[in-house]
């Protein structure tokens, strides 16, 4: 029905995901995993080991020994996964935001202000690319379905099942849609073969789940009041395990994993995943969702900045709760080349932008007084001022732990560390300096990359002018200020951008050196989605 999908690939071993329509045996090279279940969806995880490193397999997928995969009539290659040899070159592609197909029916003018889907184009691209050029792995990072904005196919189920009349209307009510909801994602042909080819790491946004997903305690509690929203998040974490988490996991780590265990073990795992549903949602035990991966030398740690934030009253706000945040400084610790922090919201966002959502932060924690810190919250909610910048604590954290690496505080100073992210719907790329006496030893990035197919509306493409412009600045500079705000310690400047087209980004490591380049998705004479280089820039000299 699904897939398959090119996961975990290593030097050795590879994971391959399918999705069923019943019980099967799947085989792939060889090697073969019985189906497990989840309220009677089918799925299967194939652990390829004994492979050689920097080798590529074409492979086929056979279900009960008939052949399903390639399907027949295909304009695209086999698929072929090629494990890592960790003395070559590693790229490693990036991009987030992406609605398969438009929410409603369009007309012509939306549908080209939507533009063509980049990772549609990707696929184009690659195929006619020779395998050893291709990237080793591709970072999805954030809002791979969009649960409040379902497309046609989703939504002709929803009709079939309930009265979109009734809340949450034509908006994803529970795992089932969440299913349909991930198949309409993944079956366009190009984005599928695609997923079958190159090896993924994925994680969510507030998207995946709902628009503002844990913003504050407010939204919150406003919420979890809804009475469809408990079956909404418990089949956004189940779907999101089967559907994205579990092929982030190495066979080692799948060997340790005891939810992977106790799914195989009880056959149907619908009760086991609600657990874990409800362990996630309430932050109360310990589930991790993000992950941390070598590729070469090139250590990828992804941080989860959705589910474990601290938004309580009484618990103050951090993007990441304490345990996560030691997870992630123990990640980044040892001797490494480079480093690729991928969060789904930017670190560093224009200046204009940073102050505001500082400011916003201030204000609803009352240095303006109750009245003021009611109207911020409504305007929290309504432009999305909840990345780093509005999460003061754990910036400041970050801000640390950059300034660690780049000195060797945690190990040899990599030659580049570069923070990927997406989510703002505008892509750029902002070098990052350091206070006067930190000597740092390492080039350090923030780079935006996002949408993949989607659009900024017009609405907030004037604020973000209006924001980012000098006056905007310096007026939101003063509100931070005046609102008890500190000035940032670290320093950046977008360099390259911003671009507001469907983009993606692809980061190239030889030895010491790091390059980056940003893609545009345009259409080719024939109207196909193509990409077109819009900047390429030197990491580290």
């Amino acid at each position: 029905m699904l897939g398959p999908l090119l996961r975990y690939v290593g030097e050795t071993a590879a994971t391959i995901w399918v999705e069923a329509d019943r019980a099967c045996e799947v085989e792939v090279l060889g090697r073969r995993a019985r189906t497990f279940h989840v309220a009677g969806h089918h799925y299967a995880l194939v652990v390829v080991d004994g492979l050689a490193p920097g080798t590529g397999y074409e492979y086929q997928v056979a279900l009960d020994g008939a052949v399903r995969w390639p399907e027949p009539g295909g304009s695209f290659p086999p698929s072929v996964l090629r494990t890592h040899q960790p003395d070559e070159p590693q790229r490693l592609l990036f991009g987030s935001c992406r609605i398969a197909e438009l929410p409603a029916p369009r007309g012509r003018t939306q549908r080209q202000e939507h533009g063509p889907d980049a990772l549609a184009a990707c696929a184009r691209e690659l195929a006619r690319l020779p395998r050893e050029r291709w990237p080793g792995v591709l970072l999805l990072i954030g809002d791979q379905v969009y649960a409040d904005a379902t497309g046609p196919a989703t939504r002709r189920l929803i009709e079939a099942r309930r009265d979109p009349s009734v809340p949450p209307g034509y908006e994803v009510a529970d795992f089932t849609e969440y299913c349909a909801l991930y198949r309409e994602a993944w079956s366009e042909p190009a984005v599928r073969w695609l997923l079958s080819a190159l090896p993924t790491i994925m994680i969510f946004d507030d998207h995946d789940v709902h628009d503002d997903w844990n913003t504050s305690a407010a939204w919150r509690r406003e919420f979890e009041a809804k009475p469809w929203w408990r079956p909404r998040i418990t089949g956004a974490y189940m779907s999101y395990w089967l559907y994205q988490h579990l092929g982030n996991l190495s066979p080692a780590e799948l060997a340790k994993d005891e939810v992977w265990r106790q799914v195989q073990e009880a056959g149907d795992g619908t009760d086991v995943l609600a657990e874990v549903a409800r362990r996630a949602d309430r932050g109360d035990g310990g589930v991790r969702w993000s992950v941390r991966r070598d590729v070469g030398p090139v250590r990828v740690v992804v941080i989860d900045s959705r589910s474990r934030r601290v938004v309580g009253d009484d618990r103050g706000r951090r993007m990441v709760d304490e345990a996560e945040w030691e997870w992630v400084t123990e990640s980044v610790s040892g001797d490494r080349d480079h480093l690729v922090l991928a969060t789904s919201l930017p670190l560093l966002l224009p200046h204009g932008i940073h102050d505001l959502e500082a400011w916003n932060e201030a204000v609803c924690a009352g240095a303006w007084g109750r009245r003021a810190a009611r109207g911020g919250e409504r305007l929290r909610q309504a432009v999305d001022l909840e990345h780093w910048a509005a999460f003061g604590k754990s910036f400041a954290d970050f801000e640390r732990l950059l300034t660690g690496l780049a000195t060797g505080a945690y190990g040899k100073a990599p030659a580049s560390v570069t923070v990927i992210s997406g989510d703002i719907h505008h892509s750029y790329l902002a070098p990052v300096d350091f206070p006067a006496g930190t000597n740092p030893r390492s080039a350090v990035y923030q780079a935006v990359c996002s949408p993949v197919h989607n659009v900024l509306p017009r609405s907030l493409r004037r604020g973000h002018r209006l924001v980012t412009s000098r006056a905007g600045e310096l007026a939101a500079g003063a509100l931070a200020r005046l609102a008890g705000v500190r000035k940032p310690r670290l320093r950046w400047r977008i360099t390259d951008g911003p671009w507001f087209a469907n983009m993606v980004s692809g980061l190239e490591f030889s030895g010491r050196a790091a390059r980056i380049r940003f893609d545009r998705a345009v259409p080719d004479a024939s109207g196909e989605p193509s990409l077109q280089p819009v900047a390429e820039t030197e990491l580290n000299g």
